[in-house]
């Protein structure tokens, strides 16, 4: 990834990459999940609540990392416990396809089950090498010269790097691992050797999903494959009764929860941990971390950032941003406003150009807009300030004060006309030393 991130920490639509498997896992029932680290930690702050953390001391493959798994205090204390191995770079496994590879394992009364697949180009997978009776005899590594023969390159059934095990054949195969290969590492696949020589049985579940083989090794594949995730996050919306007018131009996170018959238009990006009602708009603007209620709509040229809540009916409208306020049930912020830190009331209107000041050079204040105000074009509200509700403001004003229900403010100086000025600077100009061709 040429970065100083480690690689599964690189976000894939809104989500680091290891989170992925992670909750496919988590979503399929898994009673514990153990994700494997290396002894800097760093998925350890970013892991939900109940999932477990195992060191991996030396970087010494797959079957290192699963025995760091089994063999944590923290992990897979139940020996005895069933258990299914992911990767954490390869991001768009499902929970559908590890049910599926849970049913596998039962009904192949097998000690080990592979998940397996075909692929047109199978360059840099493990190939699987079945015997006479189409029976799984090995799985044998491709990456470097002399880790196969030609005849097992040209294979294309290839190993997922998916797996389920019996607990107990797993952690009696796991301490006899050889890392007498190219690689100098302890392969994962190699149990499945050890446990056909004992005569257990292994089954290989070929599945038609090639997305459950994509790794992500380069800021190249990371793309490719956020493409594809994009595009089943937009799918599972759009059967959900939202309209995505059209999906190639719009950015919409996994995390988003949007309800239905709510209309994405195009040129919108929709981030975090955002929520949108039913029966919203958005035009052509960037949310994150907010919230939408029912019947909101934004844009376009919208930017709502983080803590943002418009509630039922609100309005935001061209070239607003609004970030950490509270705008309310039928208000309507229409156009060309900053709003931030502030709490609108429900009917308030504020008009175009209104600003919320609130920030004094040390520490920031909430404006606190009551219910039905009106305010007029180019408003400022200095904070810490109140506006009481059914208030009003003049066009102009810049309000330092609070303002009682139901009154007018006006805070901007006396219009003063100076009849004659125009021609009065034009003589001023004339007699001006500086006034000539060659200043």
């Amino acid at each position: 990834m040429h970065s100083r991130r480690p690689k599964v920490l690189h976000e894939l639509c809104g989500r680091p990459m290891v989170l992925w498997p992670v909750y496919a896992a988590l979503e399929a029932g898994a009673e514990t999940v153990v994700v494997v680290d290396s002894p800097a930690r760093a998925l350890e702050a970013i892991l939900p609540e109940g999932v477990k953390l195992a060191v991996q001391q030396t970087p010494n493959g797959t079957g290192g990392a699963v025995m760091a798994a089994v063999a944590s205090d923290a992990g897979l204390a139940d020996p005895a416990a069933p258990v299914v191995v992911l990767s954490g770079d390869v991001p768009l496994v499902s929970a559908e396809a590890i049910r599926g590879l849970i049913e596998a394992h039962a009904n192949g009364a097998a000690v080990a089950t592979m998940v397996t697949t075909i692929l047109e180009d199978p360059t840099g997978y493990g190939r699987v090498v079945r015997d006479a009776a189409g029976a799984v005899e090995r799985v044998v590594e491709t990456k470097l010269p002399g880790d196969c023969t030609p005849e097992e390159l040209a294979i294309d059934e290839v190993n997922t790097g998916i797996f389920m095990f019996d607990g107990v054949p797993l952690r009696r195969a796991l301490p006899r691992l050889s890392a007498e290969n190219a690689q100098g590492e302890l392969y994962l696949p190699e149990v499945l050797d050890l446990l056909r020589a004992e005569g257990e049985t292994i089954v290989a579940h070929a599945v038609t999903d090639e997305r459950i083989v994509l790794g992500i090794n380069d800021r190249v594949a990371l793309a490719q494959v956020a493409k594809l995730a994009q595009t089943a996050i937009h799918e599972r919306h759009m059967r959900a009764g939202v309209s995505i007018v059209d999906p190639s131009a719009t950015v919409i996170d996994v995390d988003v929860q949007i309800g239905a018959d709510t209309v994405i238009e195009p040129f919108t990006t929709i981030r975090g941990a955002t929520s949108i009602g039913e029966e919203c708009i958005v035009r052509h603007s960037y949310l994150i971390d907010c919230v939408l209620e029912d019947g909101a709509s934004v844009g376009p040229f919208g930017y709502l950032r983080p803590g943002t809540i418009l509630r039922v009916g609100a309005k935001t409208g061209t070239f607003v941003e609004v970030k950490n306020s509270d705008i309310g049930r039928g208000a309507k912020v229409p156009h060309l406003s900053y709003i931030g830190d502030a709490d609108v009331g429900e009917q308030t209107n504020l008009g175009a150009g209104t600003i919320t000041a609130n920030y004094d050079g040390r520490e920031k204040h909430r404006t606190k807009i009551g219910s039905r105000v009106k305010g007029g074009v180019d408003t400022s509200f200095v904070a810490p300030v109140e506006v009481g509700d059914d208030a009003w403001t003049a066009a102009g004003s810049v309000v330092t004060k609070d303002v009682p229900p139901g009154a007018l403010a006006v805070a901007r100086s006396r219009q003063q006309n100076i009849d004659g000025f125009s021609e009065r600077a034009k003589t001023s100009q004339r007699e001006s030393p500086l006034h000539s061709e060659d200043t």
